[in-house]
């Protein structure tokens, strides 16, 4: 299986470059002044480096991973872009990753409708995700193809631009983040980059919630995000090609700002109670999709824990500081596919006032996993797990939410579960369980790897908050 770089990773290492490189950030445009005009400069690699570009590598990622390769080049003349991608477990890094940035200011791409490639590779790899607009110094106009196929041979790629009417001083000309295939190393190539005005790429359909309309319950005091933002236009060669854009690109609209209004990051608050439901357009054209807002009115959180923070190991909980984490949402339903939850920012799916809460849906089991790219959690010293779970629909005889630790997973693996039967959880009301861990019959907790939330199709909608072990000192 191959070792992917995911969305949460990548995004908390453009934070910690971010905080490099914010103080040397500069406005676009200055009141009162005329914007200056930039080079309309296409190229980004052609045998060589175009001018001001700079190679600026992901905090935590392989710093050599790039070089400018004399015996590798498109058509066999000049140079070409080399990546080497680290094998798993490498001293120097577990993925390659980095942005190109014109330092010079920035380029005019207002003429231009796509960033084009030749690529070729050791082996038939998939880039996890390389695009343009990533500039460490907002990414406004970050876009994204994700899962770019690599052959052995040389081949041309296109990342269209959603609306090159913002681009006005671009310096986020290339980025990429890329990891191990099956746990393997390898090699890829990039050469005759550049932005182009091709003439065959058509059919512009942008979109939010990846085209479909999708439904939340909310509250008041909530905050969500219009997520799924693509953009697909069709090549010459009648193929699709779909990359993700920043909210930037899109003008978002409520239907009701009294219900729901919506920012021009895409952040939807929720202000009353009611429907509203979001929109976008992008270039002027309707984005396929929507989310629809639903207001219950005010919420109820759940309590605020108090135990002594030097006695907890939190996993999810505005109260205390979370261990890292891989992913709030590793599991499949009855139908074999994803369900909701755990998916947004920090993990948690909507924040009301502050506090942040995951929402499972069509619920089968989830898995919150802490062991592939983070440390297992050592919860010897820890007497309990806490976690405070509200279930959304009406709670049956029979029905339950079965809670099933893994030690070691992979290595050695024990489990051990605790069952949370229909007398315990209530609907529409906060349950807080905490549960001695000696009940998990696991004789040892030094390697917690996954944390499942079992209903087997019973119950199918619960929010959580506040997930943490701790010692009972009492």
């Amino acid at each position: 299986m191959k070792t992917m770089v995911t969305n949460n990773t990548i995004r908390s290492i453009l934070a910690g470059v971010l905080l490099v490189f914010v103080a040397t950030g500069c406005e676009r445009s200055v009141d009162g002044l005329e914007e200056p005009e930039f080079p309309e400069n296409p190229e980004v690699f052609i045998d060589n480096f175009s001018a001001g570009l700079e190679y600026l590598p992901f905090e935590g990622s392989k710093l050599d991973a790039f070089s400018v390769d004399i015996n590798e080049a498109f058509d066999d003349r000049g140079a070409s872009m080399r990546f080497d991608v680290p094998n798993v477990g490498d001293p120097d890094g577990p993925f390659a990753g980095a942005i190109f940035r014109d330092d010079n200011g920035g380029r005019n791409l207002t003429s231009f409708n796509a960033l084009t490639f030749y690529a070729k590779a050791t082996t038939a790899g998939t880039i996890n995700e390389i695009g343009f607009g990533q500039d460490f110094l907002g990414n406004t106009y970050a876009v994204t193809r994700n899962g770019l196929k690599l052959t052995t041979f040389w081949k041309k790629h296109v990342i269209p631009i959603p609306d090159a009417s913002f681009l006005t001083s671009e310096q986020g000309l290339l980025w990429y983040a890329e990891g191990p295939e099956d746990g393997d190393g390898y090699s890829f190539w990039l050469d005759e980059l550049k932005f182009e005005n091709l003439s065959g790429l058509a059919q512009p359909r942008p979109a939010i919630m990846n085209g479909n309309v999708e439904t939340q319950t909310s509250f008041i005091g909530s905050v969500t995000s219009v997520e799924g933002r693509t953009f697909t236009a069709n090549q010459s060669n009648g193929v699709d090609v779909t990359v993700a854009a920043a909210p930037a690109y899109y003008t978002f609209n409520s239907s009701n700002p009294n219900v729901a209004t919506v920012n021009e990051d895409g952040q939807v608050t929720v202000v009353g109670e009611g429907t509203a439901e979001i929109t976008a357009t992008l270039g002027g054209v309707n984005a396929n999709g929507a989310l629809i807002i639903e207001s219950v009115g005010e919420f109820t959180p759940a309590p605020t824990p108090t135990e002594d923070p030097s006695n907890v190991i939190s996993v999810f909980s505005d109260a205390y500081q979370n261990v890292p984490v891989d992913y709030y949402n590793g599991f499949f339903n009855a139908d074999g596919q994803t369900t909701q939850g755990g998916v947004g920012p920090g993990g948690a799916d909507f924040t009301v006032d502050g506090d942040g809460v995951i929402n499972y849906t069509d619920l089968n089991f989830v898995g919150i996993g802490t062991f592939e790219n983070v440390p297992s959690i050592d919860a010897s010293d820890m007497t309990h797990l806490h976690v405070d779970i509200n279930v959304r629909e009406a709670v049956q005889a029979g029905d339950f939410i079965r809670l099933q630790l893994i030690n070691s997973v992979g290595s050695n693996e024990t489990s051990g579960s605790v069952t949370i039967n229909s007398n315990t959880l209530q609907e529409n009301q906060w349950a807080s369980l905490d549960i001695p861990l000696s009940d998990f019959g696991l004789a040892d907790r030094s390697q917690i790897g996954l944390l499942f939330f079992v209903s087997d199709g019973t119950i199918s909608n619960i929010y959580v908050d506040n997930i943490y072990y701790y010692n009972d000192q009492n």
